[in-house]
């Protein structure tokens, strides 16, 4: 798949700002399955200092700063991004789901997964252990049952059991809340998925990017009428970090985009920063992922040798 995404955030402040420094992460990684081109970052007012930087994760951040007297900021980031399958782990790969977490809390593997793995089973900002959460995993997380059908079983069960709500929580909603409530929102979903997880001793991160949403039947697309989406990734020792999302019961395919991954939220929000001045300020967001054509396969002369002769004659 082919899709022109655009994302723009703005800020209207009720008094004038006089100074602010900022990061956004808001260009899409560039994955073994997702091909990023022709990006564009437009900041207004224009900042005095633009520069590019991996963060800590790996993510694409750039940290932007404005030293002149503002009313208002508008961030628009634009890519062109292609996406293809990803890649799925064979029966072979797959192991008891005791056994993977042993193996991820011992640090057997010190390759780069690996060792990425032993932080994400750590509490973070969003996400801690509890009991509470260890116990609702282990509903799908039967003893000898393989690790690959107890993740599907767990996202299938949110999905099933939870009710998307967006009325219901704020980013502060701890996520013992939404277990006792059994709503939320795809952020309140992935980080209850990981607290489950890291819970069980099994490592899975947070990630944060897009994905391409159908209007109702008979009815247009609305511009600006998508929105960022959140899912997760768990890890499986000897293989890698298989996707997730519990908010559509589903693997990501290729209408998923990745924009960043990190312990939780906080690691991989949109835009952040601090200023002088400003008051309260109005926010709004627009995102749009646009479906492409593809490229057209070049023509096969089909022609045998003797018709391609008679022809330049």
């Amino acid at each position: 798949m082919k899709y022109l995404l655009r994302h723009t955030t703005r800020y209207d402040y009720s008094s004038a700002v006089t100074l602010s420094h900022n990061e956004a992460r808001l260009l899409p990684r560039v994955l073994p399955w997702q091909e990023i081109c022709n990006t564009q970052l437009e900041i207004s007012p224009s900042p005095i200092r633009l520069r590019e930087r991996a963060d800590f994760f790996g993510n694409r951040v750039c940290y932007f700063s404005l030293q002149e007297l503002h009313s208002s900021l508008e961030v628009t980031a634009e890519s062109e991004i292609t996406t293809s399958a990803r890649p799925l782990p064979s029966q072979e790969q797959d192991m008891p789901w005791e056994m993977a977490s042993a193996q991820t809390r011992e640090g057997l593997q010190l390759d780069q997964d690996g060792l990425a793995a032993r932080l994400m089973l750590l509490d973070s900002d969003f996400i801690q252990h509890h009991p509470l959460l260890a116990e609702f995993a282990l509903e799908s997380f039967q003893p000898g049952r393989s690790l690959v059908e107890s993740i599907h079983c767990l996202n299938q069960r949110i999905f099933n059991e939870f009710t998307y709500d967006p009325e219901h929580t704020t980013i502060a909603t701890p996520i013992l809340d939404v277990l006792a409530s059994r709503r939320g929102v795809c952020q309140d979903f992935a980080h209850l998925s990981i607290g489950c997880l890291r819970s069980l001793g099994l490592a899975a991160r947070y990630v944060s990017g897009y994905m391409e949403t159908l209007p109702p039947p008979g009815q247009p697309k609305l511009q600006g009428a998508d929105a960022t989406h959140a899912w997760l990734a768990v890890y499986l020792p000897n293989w890698g970090w298989l996707e997730i999302d519990p908010t559509n019961g589903c693997l990501p395919d290729e209408r998923y985009i990745i924009l960043g991954w990190g312990r939780d939220f906080a690691d991989v929000t949109p835009l952040k920063g601090v200023m002088n001045g400003g008051g309260n300020d109005l926010l709004s967001v627009a995102v749009d992922v646009t479906p492409l054509p593809l490229p057209k396969a070049p023509t096969v002369n089909t022609l045998t040798q003797s018709q391609s002769q008679s022809q330049t004659l």
